[in-house]
């Protein structure tokens, strides 16, 4: 695996910010609470996480890349939509009241795996949030909202070798290529694709484990970082 850091605390006012880096892949992610919800949540007494994903001009090789208008383009807004599926499981909803969370990832630089980066980084992002939330509802801490601790990698068969987290160089040779998202030790999603091959059975087991045994140790630099 790539060499992963996170630093907290990366921009002022978000309700709760980090710069996240694996390897050359580089991501800001910040958390930001609002005491309102998306209409169909209006007086469900739940609350609500949602997330922005956004590519930053300068962030991948081959000429600049433009800003994201009005209308994302189909790969950002599937990226957005899995953090945002992939953060809400952390969360029981009923316990935060109508406040809703939005997580935005901005890919400073991109050198593969910057969705399952979002979601690391999102998750350190959303913990400290969830401090701030617990602090102004005279709760005693984050663990009242959560279910569990989330992160992501991404792991993928290169030249017949099981590899986990993908660079670019690798993620663009892949036979197979899947993204793992996982809580506590169980699966939140998993998105595998036969990119230039197939895949047996036995074969992914292989990937999933190698994925766990990544995501361990990813979670083990969310704690670290977050200092719990």
């Amino acid at each position: 695996m790539r060499n992963i850091t996170i630093e907290r605390n990366y921009i002022k006012y978000p309700s709760g910010s980090c710069l996240i880096s694996f390897g050359d892949t580089k991501v800001i992610c910040t958390a930001s609470m609002s005491n309102s919800v998306p209409p169909f949540l209006i007086g469900s007494g739940k609350g609500w996480i949602t997330a922005e994903y956004s590519m930053l001009p300068g962030s991948t090789g081959g000429g600049r890349k433009r800003r994201d208008g009005i209308k994302k383009d189909g790969r950002s807004t599937e990226i957005q939509r899995l953090i945002g599926r992939s953060l809400r499981a952390a969360v029981d909803l009923e316990s935060l009241g109508e406040v809703s969370i939005t997580i935005d990832c901005d890919v400073l630089q991109a050198d593969g795996g910057t969705r399952t980066a979002s979601i690391t980084g999102g998750w350190v992002a959303l913990y400290d949030a969830l401090r701030k939330l617990a602090e102004d509802q005279g709760k005693t801490g984050p663990e009242e909202y959560l279910l569990g601790q989330v992160a992501a990698v991404s792991v993928g068969k290169v030249a017949g070798q099981i590899i986990c987290d993908l660079d670019y160089y690798h993620d663009s040779r892949a036979e197979v290529d899947m993204n793992v998202v996982m809580r506590a030790g169980s699966l939140v999603e998993v998105q595998g694709t036969g990119e230039d091959g197939v895949f047996s059975r036995a074969e992914l087991n292989l990937l999933l484990d190698s994925a766990e045994e990544g995501i361990s140790e990813i979670m083990l630099k969310q704690r670290e970082a977050l200092g719990i």
